[in-house]
């Protein structure tokens, strides 16, 4: 079927913000104590953050080059994260209400930035009205098919068990008259809690959307802020909603709703099945991160860190230019170019380490990768804080407050940041052209971005110590001369491009430039 992406994907520039760890405005009554601002993050601990706070600072985020919000979730929950849903009609009060994302929408709106929501509609908070509506009632709910509830807990013939004590023992029998047979999803949380959990979490039952009625209300609730003004969804762990026809119903009332709404779908890896123009836009390019990652980082990667997590631990490998660059070329190649064009490329996320601690702290390591982000077909997404030099480890710690202190930042980060994201504002080959490699030596890769009308950009990268001489071919521009797009810190000269196409460039150490046809 024909692909159709949000043509504005392809010109954004994301920055993914995890709500209460990025600004406090004052506007936001605290009901009790909070977490100070800059003490490390906990599982269950609140910081402040709001939506006014983000309003207030889309000045900061308009001078990074950001054009698109991507929000972690907003809607009422008990979980700093808000992972957990309990409303999902309903801004949570802590991060200002409906009205904070009213004023957040409209001012993002006047500056031509757009805002995407994180879409939890797997499963839901324990706090959730209509789970909470059974846990009550029983059988005698009429929300009782909305999940999926142990017959026995449902009959009034053993307890639920939301809150289950560490080192409880289960006391509850089998029973052959109720017990399922087996657990579709591979955990026990059926028999132990009284109702199926996603990964076995008492915090998250898993909604029932074979159920007609579930599916609706979830279909209606994407309706509704897409009526009100957003202009995505990001959908957390869709492949765990199994439901035959459920992502391509989404889609369809979504287009419907705003035919230019963006959505993208947490899947870690290749997803060529979901991409394929009857579901989601884009998924989020973890792939490209991990190969970003153990390229940029080379002998800076922290193995502990990355070791830690099951993706990171297999998805990462250090990679000389050669190797990068066959890589990128096999990235580039897995899905229609309307498909590459508008997918999420991120370095790092809520969900895993910050990629400077990723990378043992080296400063070069994240010149290359935001270098790469900016470069690479795809929409760049800045995860909050990282381009100010925000460090963490695995969650909780990858969650730490923005420091708004500007003597904590690394400024020279910050202007590099600034300076790449502007780049590819300015050069639409960038944005919008065809990708190709163009060459290797060592430690370094150069490649060729090519816009129809003409455009062109050369993009080479050095994961060394040393400078590398590269040699590259660029037929496209035989016997032009190419010059060096200014970038801070680096040295680079113009070259003219042979009659052959064959260009000679020198890349700084662990670094990188790019060359746009002179004049």
């Amino acid at each position: 079927m024909p692909i159709d992406t949000p043509d504005w994907v392809r010109d954004a520039v994301f920055y993914q913000i995890f709500p209460d760890r990025f600004a406090r405005s004052g506007r936001v009554p605290a009901p009790g104590p909070l977490e100070p601002w800059d003490t490390p993050p906990t599982h269950h601990g609140y910081k402040g953050g709001d939506l006014h706070g983000v309003t207030e600072h889309l000045p900061y985020l308009a001078d990074l080059g950001v054009t698109a919000i991507y929000l972690c979730p907003i809607f009422a929950s008990a979980s700093n994260h808000r992972y957990h849903t309990y409303d999902y009609l309903a801004v949570d009060p802590l991060l200002g209400g409906n009205a904070a994302l009213r004023e957040l929408l409209d001012a993002a709106h006047a500056r031509g930035m757009r805002v995407v929501l994180d879409g939890v509609f797997n499963h839901t908070g324990r706090g959730f009205w209509a789970f909470h509506h059974v846990l009550e009632s029983g059988a005698g709910s009429p929300y009782a098919d909305w999940f999926h509830f142990h017959p026995a807990a449902l009959h009034g013939r053993r307890p639920f068990r939301p809150y289950p004590w560490h080192g409880d023992h289960d006391e509850w029998p089998v029973d052959p008259a109720f017990e399922p047979a087996s657990d579709a999803v591979g955990d026990d949380s059926f028999r132990r809690l009284g109702y199926r959990a996603w990964w076995g979490l008492p915090a998250l039952p898993k909604l029932n959307t074979d159920n007609p009625v579930v599916r609706e209300y979830l279909m209606g609730v994407a309706e509704h802020w897409l009526r009100f003004g957003i202009d995505g969804w990001r959908l957390d762990v869709p492949m765990e909603i199994g439901t035959p026809g459920f992502w391509e119903e989404f889609r369809t009332r979504v287009r419907a709703a705003n035919p230019e709404a963006y959505i993208v779908g947490e899947i870690w890896h290749e997803a060529a099945g979901w991409l394929a123009g009857d579901r989601f836009d884009a998924v989020m390019n973890y792939p490209l991160a991990f190969a970003i990652l153990g390229y940029a980082a080379q002998g800076h990667l922290d193995p502990v860190i990355a070791g830690r997590q099951n993706e990171y631990r297999n998805g990462t490998v250090v990679r000389d230019g050669a190797g990068f660059g066959h890589e990128l070329e096999r990235l580039m190649g897995l899905y229609d170019p309307a498909v590459t064009h508008a997918q999420l490329n991120l370095l790092d996320s809520h969900d895993s380490p910050r990629f400077r601690s990723l990378a043992g702290g080296d400063r070069g390591a994240w010149r290359i990768a935001t270098l790469l982000l900016a470069t690479l077909p795809g929409a760049p997404c800045i995860y909050y804080g990282d381009e100010v030099g925000v460090e963490g480890d695995h969650d909780p710690d990858c969650r730490r407050s923005f420091p708004w202190d500007e003597d904590r930042w690394d400024r020279e980060g910050l202007a590099w940041t600034t300076a790449v994201m502007r780049l590819r504002r300015e050069l639409p080959a960038l944005r919008r052209g065809a990708f190709r490699t163009a060459g290797a030596a060592g430690p370094a890769l150069g490649y060729v971005r090519s816009g129809p009308d003409g455009d062109l950009a050369v993009v080479a990268t050095n994961a060394g110590d040393e400078a590398v001489a590269l040699r590259l071919g660029v037929p496209e521009a035989a016997g032009r001369r190419l010059e060096p797009v200014s970038l801070p810190g680096v040295v680079a000269v113009g070259a003219d491009v042979a009659p052959d196409g064959a260009l000679i460039v020198t890349v700084p150490p662990r670094s990188g430039i790019v060359l746009r046809p002179a004049g």
